[in-house]
């Protein structure tokens, strides 16, 4: 039996624009540099540790600027829920599996690329069976344009913004989802148009939306649907709720399935729950005011809008 390859000078170090490599006998850890010029996704990933068993291939070509290569590597399908979040709607600059080189450094990334590719086994051509890559871990949250997202690891809350929900969702109340009912994680960019997380029931309800449809089965448009946040200009950045979806998809692949549970709108639907009154949080009633006054100091709500709406808020305490 002929033992697996290793890389010939384990620890050796790569360092390119924005990403650093170091090669290990079974992974490859990738650190994004802290900067102004540095993808705020990259820095906000830090870094990346993918095993050699993640990848699929590794490639070499000319950089995008001139005097510049860069090398690739090209992870399994279904290996990284980074990379299933983003359904391919990355730019290249934000993409964490590359590594831009100047030219002069061509013959030693070709050495390395070679090197990479020895390294991967047989299977490396087959869909992963179960994610190989860590997902950034819990808890996370972000804002999107109609309420505030957060991930503790188990469990989703969507809390409604007032000034920014839709009535349908305001009606139906913040939404609490365990990741045992969830089937998965629609994320639209918030880089095109009609950008939005949904929440993705067991029954298959919901479409992946990879072909950028941004309605259920049902008809329902994330605006109107509970189960989704929607984003807009400075709200659900990339940096912010791609990590978040990320998380989510890998605690879902991980979580054993509960039964679904009856809609909030009493038919039958992706299981959630309306948080009661009595599960208001003194930090997310602050962040809320907080974001009146924001609107407030835009000239978006009147003055008697903003104090009417602050006193309602209070009374929540």
């Amino acid at each position: 039996m002929q033992a697996p390859h290793t890389m010939a000078h384990m620890g050796d170090v790569l360092a390119g624009i924005h990403s650093t490599w170091e090669f290990g006998s079974d992974s490859l850890r990738i650190r994004f540099e802290r900067g102004l010029r540095t993808p705020k996704l990259l820095q906000a990933l830090g870094e990346r540790h993918i095993p050699y068993e993640a990848l699929r291939d590794v490639e070499l070509t000319a950089g995008g600027k001139r005097g510049t290569v860069v090398l690739r590597a090209v992870p399994r399908e279904g290996a990284d829920p980074l990379l299933e979040a983003a359904a391919g709607q990355l730019k290249e600059g934000s993409d964490p599996y590359r590594l831009v080189l100047p030219a002069e450094r061509e013959t030693l990334a070709e050495y390395y690329a070679t090197e990479l590719r020895a390294a991967l086994g047989p299977e490396a051509s087959e869909p992963a069976g179960a994610y190989l890559v860590a997902a950034p871990a819990a808890p996370l949250s972000f804002k999107a344009y109609d309420g505030k997202a957060a991930f503790d690891g188990t469990t989703v809350r969507f809390r409604w913004f007032w000034t920014g929900a839709s009535s349908a969702k305001w009606k139906a109340g913040d939404q609490v989802f365990s990741v045992g009912e969830l089937a998965g994680v629609e994320w639209r960019s918030p880089e095109v148009f009609d950008g939005h997380l949904r929440l993705l029931p067991r029954d298959g309800e919901c479409r992946a939306g990879r072909d950028g449809d941004s309605t259920r089965e049902s008809g329902i448009a994330a605006d109107q649907d509970p189960a989704a946040v929607v984003f807009g200009l400075g709200y659900g950045l990339v940096y912010e709720s791609l990590p978040f979806a990320a998380s989510v998809l890998a605690a879902v692949q991980a979580a054993e399935p509960v039964p679904a549970l009856e809609a909030v709108s009493g038919g039958p639907g992706i299981a959630r729950r309306a948080e009661g009154p009595t599960r208001r949080d003194p930090a997310d009633i602050a962040e809320r005011i907080r974001h009146l006054g924001e609107l407030h100091a835009a000239g978006l709500l009147t003055d008697e809008e903003f104090t009417a709406k602050k006193a309602e808020l209070l009374a929540e305490l």
